[in-house]
């Protein structure tokens, strides 16, 4: 449903023990049959998952017949931070197509990571379509397009077989018709869903049959973390955390994650703060019934006063997980 979202308290910047700020979100916790046992804020408004929904996506290239697996296949679903391994995944599914970069529709950029950009700077190299962080899936588009002998220039119209195809596919596993469509920062058509879907999609692809393109996504940025995103990325981080756990991030302040059994969880920052991304996440993951103890690490962001901790970024009460009834 299109309409103004009702978003609530998720995070608490926290200055000597009293709170100086609040990020306003939503998020929604799905049980392994797929019920909801958490929400907070507005779960059912429709808004732009971003790059979040690029496990969707790429699910979609698979079923198209995409052939891709391992660090390739990761890559296609990522944003990933312009090292020198990702513009190389790039550059060799590209080439698998018979393609080059200058066939890549994506917009011009400098690496995501901040290291990487000040390296690339330093060396004067120029913004480029492979060191985007969407090169990656947009090169496996154009794989995609050739095998199935559709026209390559305008493969980024929402009109064109492929993304019709991408779009079939974000309905089918969010379980809802897209709200609507636009262009993505990178120019590729973004479909406009409920933060329910998009966990909905996530706990479809990690409980998918092996075998099936859901689980070869899965399966592939799992075991391939720092390929869908980058060396040091909190998201990949995650991951190597929490054992079995599928995530993936999203600009402006978005986050799914779900696990091999189905239980998943979405997250919305509504002002698109990245601080407050992974901590609301991990409360949501610890209310979800993972263990507390991995995720500390994701605990918030500490905040200084001189040169040392005086607060915190945390979830707010009601994102703790629930005690443990005592037994009799």
């Amino acid at each position: 449903m299109i309409r103004d979202p009702l978003h609530a308290p998720v995070a608490h910047l926290v200055r000597g023990g009293i709170v100086e700020g609040v990020h306003y979100g939503s998020v929604v916790v799905l049980g392994a049959g797929g019920e909801v046992r958490f929400r907070l804020g507005d779960t059912e408004a429709a808004f732009y998952p971003r790059s979040a929904l690029k496990p969707v996506q790429a699910a979609a290239m698979v079923r198209a017949g995409l052939p891709l697996d391992g660090e390739l296949l990761s890559l296609a679903a990522a944003s990933h931070s312009g090292e020198e391994r990702h513009l190389a995944g790039a550059r060799r599914i590209l080439e698998l197509a018979g393609l080059t970069e200058d066939d890549l529709g994506n917009v011009q950029d400098l690496p995501l990571d901040p290291a990487v950009r000040d390296t690339w700077i330093r060396e004067g190299r120029p913004p480029s379509r492979l060191a985007q962080n969407c090169s990656g899936k947009h090169a496996a588009m154009l794989y995609t397009a050739r095998l199935n002998g559709w026209s390559l220039d305008d493969y980024l119209d929402p009109a064109h077989p492929l993304q019709r195809m991408i779009a079939e596919t974000v309905e089918d596993l969010t379980g809802q018709r897209v709200a609507t469509v636009t262009a993505d920062g990178c120019g590729a058509p973004l479909f406009a869903v409920s933060l329910h879907g998009l966990a909905r999609a996530a706990a479809r692809i990690t409980t998918a049959a092996p075998g099936t393109p859901e689980a070869r996504v899965a399966f592939a940025m799992r075991e391939h973390a720092e390929m869908a995103s980058g060396s040091g990325r909190d998201v990949a981080a995650l991951m190597r955390a929490v054992p079995g756990l599928l995530a993936k991030d999203g600009f402006e302040g978005v986050q799914v994650a779900a696990l091999p059994d189905g239980r998943a969880v979405a997250v919305k920052i509504a002002d698109g703060a990245s601080r407050a991304r992974i901590p609301v996440t991990a409360g949501a993951l610890a209310r979800a019934g993972v263990d507390p103890s991995p995720l500390a690490e994701f605990g918030g962001e500490v905040l200084l006063g001189g040169g040392r901790p005086v607060g915190e970024v945390r979830p707010v009460l009601a994102l703790r997980p629930e005690p443990v009834p005592a037994l009799l």
